[in-house]
């Protein structure tokens, strides 16, 4: 057998030799092909849809099957659509990863850089949900940018009444929340014209705490025209947005109907609720009931997920996280596990990775709220934010969220708390170990002190 010479290189094996590159841009789109195909390799399009549909056309004509295109903003979008319509496999990559080599760099480059290593199979396509799933996601996120809107709205309301020295956030918490029943009674009775504090005071909820002598002399304002002018409008698009909200959720509602299997899946298995507290800006509908009948798993039954989280981490991970092997592989996509950059052999760094996915965002604003409550899962983030800082606490406790909900969504499986104090016991067991492995290495036993008697004092 004949040896390779020592100077002789292995070549690549082309993994897709019906591969595609495109450079997305905001006027043109740049798309190249194998260049033994074509005399013409790569070619220029525009952003229009009728130059989509052109491009898709020579694509078919070229043998193409699948295409790799960089998430650029949200030029990608169309294009990402229009091709998946002609069924296209689009591969929708990190620009990080698809780095040009160094020299000019041109349109024209990158389009067949980008083709050459999606060719040899050296591209690693990003996550991206069904279609149904991707059509929950778009109306959830549109309700977040409602709601953000509503938000503003509810802020320029306050400036105009603090103008008007109406101190009605002293004596009501949340002027337009559960309990803000109160608040927007006041606020609609000034905009229709009513300036008397001891009417307005009366129409105190009963769910306030504040007495209607508090209430009335916070409302004993300056009431000029301006201030008075613009509070109105503030009110009117808070309601045109409370409205468009409504709408949103009718429409969620109809995208979880669509997921549904068959006729979904049976609510009378649903298992009793867990927690009945309400939370602030939910959905218009039985949410937990809804998602029950895709999903056939109750997600609320996790600590650290209620009903609007769940919806929201189906609507950014999916209904079926087939894509992610183990939970390992899942957490280490939301950047919510250690780094392991290494160097000849020596550990550089053990960061975790930045993160813009909106699903580690919401874990971690759910393992922040958990870690006030008594859980097992609250008494690991008291305990690690003393040991090792908040910040690192909030990053473990979300990745223990995280694997729950990938394990009661992949397989099914039950979480049954053990409690905070089972935990700490816990623990102290795994400590009191540690010391007697140490002691016993050393040349000495641990003994437990005898409990001191309390002393009665008469």
């Amino acid at each position: 057998m004949a040896r390779a010479k020592s100077g002789s290189k292995e070549a690549l094996s082309m993994v897709n030799p019906r591969a595609a590159g495109i450079d997305i841009g905001s006027t043109t789109h740049m798309a190249a092909i194998n260049p033994d195909v074509d005399d013409n390799p790569v070619r220029e399009f525009g952003t229009f849809t009728g130059d989509l549909h052109e491009m898709a056309r020579w694509f078919k004509e070229c043998g193409v099957r699948s295409v790799a295109m960089e998430s650029t903003g949200v030029y990608w979008i169309p294009t990402y659509e229009v091709l998946e319509e002609h069924g296209f496999q689009v591969f929708l990559v990190n620009a990080r990863y698809a780095k040009n080599v160094p020299g000019r760099k041109t349109d024209v480059s990158d389009a067949a850089w980008l083709q050459r290593l999606h060719s040899y199979g050296l591209l690693r396509g990003n996550f991206r949900p069904e279609a149904g799933v991707a059509t929950l996601r778009a109306y959830l996120r549109q309700r977040e940018r409602l709601i953000e809107y509503t938000a503003s709205h509810i802020q320029h309301m306050q400036k105009a009444l603090m103008e008007m020295n109406v101190q009605l956030h002293h004596v009501v918490s949340d002027i337009t929340g559960v309990t803000g029943v109160t608040g927007m009674r006041i606020i609609r009775a000034i905009v229709d014209g009513d300036r008397d504090p001891a009417k307005l005071a009366e129409m105190r909820d009963i769910r306030c705490h504040a007495s209607v002598e508090k209430i009335c002399a916070a409302l004993s304002g300056n009431w000029r025209d301006e201030h008075v002018f613009a509070l109105c409008p503030s009110l009117a698009l808070y309601d045109f947005y409370q409205t468009k909200i409504l709408e949103c959720d009718r429409k969620l509602e109809i995208a979880l109907q669509a997921l549904e299997v068959g006729n979904g899946h049976d609510t009378r298995r649903l298992p009793k609720v867990r927690t009945k507290t309400k939370q602030v800006n939910t959905p218009d509908f039985e949410v937990r009931s809804a998602l029950y009948r895709v999903l056939g798993v109750d997600l609320t039954q996790n600590h650290g997920i209620g009903p609007s989280l769940a919806l929201k981490l189906v609507g950014e991970c999916g209904t079926d996280l087939a894509a992610w092997p183990n939970s390992k592989h899942f957490t280490s996509w939301l950047c919510l596990v250690p780094g392991n950059k290494i160097s000849g052999g020596k550990l550089l760094s053990s960061k975790t990775r930045r993160s813009s996915s909106r699903a580690a965002a919401l874990l971690r604003l759910a393992a922040t709220t958990i870690g006030r409550s008594d859980p097992a899962l609250g008494a690991f983030y008291r305990r690690l934010s003393a040991r090792a800082g908040k910040a690192k606490a909030v990053t473990a406790t979300a990745r223990k969220i995280a694997v729950l909900f990938y394990n009661s969504l992949r397989y099914g499986m039950a979480y049954h708390d053990p409690g905070a104090s089972q935990y700490e016991e816990r623990y102290r067991s795994r400590v009191i170990g540690n010391l007697q492995r140490r002691a016993k290495a050393f040349g000495f036993a641990l003994h437990e002190l005898p409990a001191v008697p309390e002393i009665a004092v008469s």
